[in-house]
C-alpha cells in the first residue's frame, strides 16, 4: 500500500525525522492562511498523488508570492496529474501540500528496502539526491552506498555514523543523519514497510538536515497489524478495477493486451501470460483468483475482464488442488450465465476431478472450448481472439 508525501512526513516526525514546515490544503481559499502562517516569501505547492516524478509532470510549483501559490493550487486541485510514473490517464489531485521554501546547500538520497538477493534490509544512500536513483545506479553506481542489515540483528548508531562519513557529513549534520536513519529503520521494522525513501534529503545553509520529500510502501499482507496505516489508504489513487477486485480477494492488474486471463495462483498466472505472448497473443490483465475459488469470485472475475474494452477472448487456466475442478466448472457456467459473457472462452482444467470438470463444460450449451493441455489452450485462444476458428 502506498501513502501520500504528507502522510509519510507525518510518520517521519513521529520518529524524530525533521521535515520542513508545511500545511495541507484542499481548497484555494486555504492558501492565503497557509502561506501567512508558514511565513517567508517563497513557498512550494506540491500535488499529493501516489507517483514519483511530480516535478516533471508540473505537480511541484515554486511560488514567489501568495498569488502565485493560489494560482498554482487552483490549477492543480481537481486536475489529473500525469508523471513519468503514471499511465496516460494520470492520477487525481485532491490535496496540495504548501511548504516553506528552503535554502538548500546539498541534496542527498536515503532509503531502505528489502534486498531479496542478499536477504537483508539494505540501506541505500547517495550524494546524488534529487535524481532518479535508478538513473544514478545505472550511470554512476559508485555513487551509491549500500549497507546490509541482518534481519536477525539491528542497525546501530555506529553503522549510521559510518554512512554519514561516507556522505561527507560532519559534526551536527552527521548527528542529525544518525537520528534520521535510525528513525527510518524504526519505521521500516515496526510498520512492516517494504520500501522507504527520502529524495531529496537536504542540508540547509543553517546546518539543518530535512526530509524534503518522503515515500513509504507498506506490505499489504501485514496491514491487519496496523490499523493506523490502513486508515491512510486513499482509494482515489488506485485503479478502480483493481480496487473492486480486492473486495473479492482477487489479485487483478490491467494490462494493454487483447486476451483476458483468469488463473488460480500467481506463478501459474505468470506462466499463462508468458505462453500467450510466446504464441503471438498479448494478455489484457493479470488475474489470480486464488486457491479458494467460488462461483461468486469467478463471476466477479469475468465481470472485470469483460469491462476491458480491448479484450477479444478469455483464457481460464485452473489447477484444481484445494478446490475440485468439477466445482470450478460449475462456477464458470454459473458465472457466464450471470455475467452474460459473449467472448470466445477457452478453459483448461488440471488436477482433482479435471476430467469431470471438462466434461461438464463440454456438455453445456455455453460456447466454451476446453483443453487439457496449457500450450494448446494458449494457441487456441490466440487463434480465436483473432477471429480464426
Amino acid at each position: 500500500m502506498h501513502i501520500h508525501e504528507y502522510q509519510a512526513k507525518g510518520l517521519f516526525r513521529q520518529f524524530n525525522i525533521q521535515t520542513p514546515k508545511a500545511t495541507l490544503i484542499t481548497t484555494v481559499v486555504q492558501v492565503n492562511k497557509a502561506c501567512t502562517e508558514l511565513g517567508g516569501n517563497i513557498w512550494v505547492a506540491k500535488a499529493q498523488v501516489h507517483a514519483g516524478g511530480r516535478g516533471k509532470g508540473g505537480g511541484v510549483v515554486l511560488c514567489h508570492s501568495i498569488k502565485d501559490a493560489e494560482d498554482a493550487c487552483e490549477k492543480l486541485l481537481g486536475s489529473t496529474l500525469v508523471t513519468p510514473q503514471t499511465d496516460a490517464k494520470g492520477l487525481p489531485v485532491n490535496q496540495v501540500l504548501i511548504e516553506g521554501g528552503q535554502n538548500i546547500e546539498r541534496e542527498l538520497y536515503l532509503g531502505l528496502l528489502i534486498d531479496r538477493q542478499t536477504q537483508k534490509i539494505t540501506v541505500l544512500a547517495s550524494t546524488e539526491g534529487g535524481m532518479d536513483i535508478e538513473k544514478v545506479a545505472r550511470e554512476t553506481p559508485e555513487k551509491i552506498i549500500k549497507f546490509g542489515v541482518d534481519p536477525l540483528g539491528a542497525l546501530n548508531t555506529n553503522d549510521c555514523a559510518l554512512i554519514a562519513s561516507q556522505l561527507n557529513l560532519e559534526n551536527t549534520l552527521a548527528d542529525q543523519f544518525v537520528i534520521t536513519l535510525m528513525g527510518l529503520y524504526e519505521i521500516f521494522i515496526t510498520k512492516d514497510v517494504s520500501l522507504i525513501e527520502i529524495n531529496p534529503l537536504i542540508t540547509t545553509s543553517d546546518n539543518q538536515l530535512l526530509a524534503l520529500d518522503g515515500k513509504i510502501d507498506f506490505d499489504d499482507n501485514a496491514l491487519y497489524r496496523h490499523e493506523d496505516i490502513a486508515e491512510m489508504r486513499d482509494i482515489s489513487q488506485e485503479d478502480e478495477k483493481e480496487n473492486e477486485a480486492s473486495k473479492y480477494q482477487l489479485n487483478y492488474i490491467s494490462l494493454n493486451g487483447t486476451i483476458g486471463c483468469m488463473v488460480n495462483g500467481a506463478g501459474l498466472a505468470m506462466a499463462t501470460m508468458d505462453l500467450i505472448e510466446h504464441h503471438g497473443g498479448s494478455p489484457a490483465n493479470f488475474l489470480d483468483v486464488g486457491g479458494g475459488t467460488t462461483a461468486e469470485r469467478v463471476a466477479k472475475a469475468f465481470e472485470l475482464i469483460q469491462t476491458e474494452a480491448n479484450v477479444k477472448g478469455v483464457l481460464v487456466n485452473i489447477f484444481g488442488g484445494i478446490v475440485r475442478c468439477d466445482l470450478i466448472a460449475e462456477g464458470i457456467l454459473q458465472a457466464i450465465e450471470k455475467v452474460g459473457l459473449n467472448l470466445p472462452i477457452v478453459v483448461r482444467l488440471e488436477g482433482t476431478n479435471a476430467a469431470q470438470g471438462l466434461k461438464l463444460l463440454d456438455e453445456s450449451t455455453a460456447d466454451i472450448h476446453t483443453e487439457a493441455d496449457l500450450t494448446q489452450a494458449a494457441i487456441k485462444i490466440v487463434s480465436l481472439s483473432r477471429g480464426v476458428a
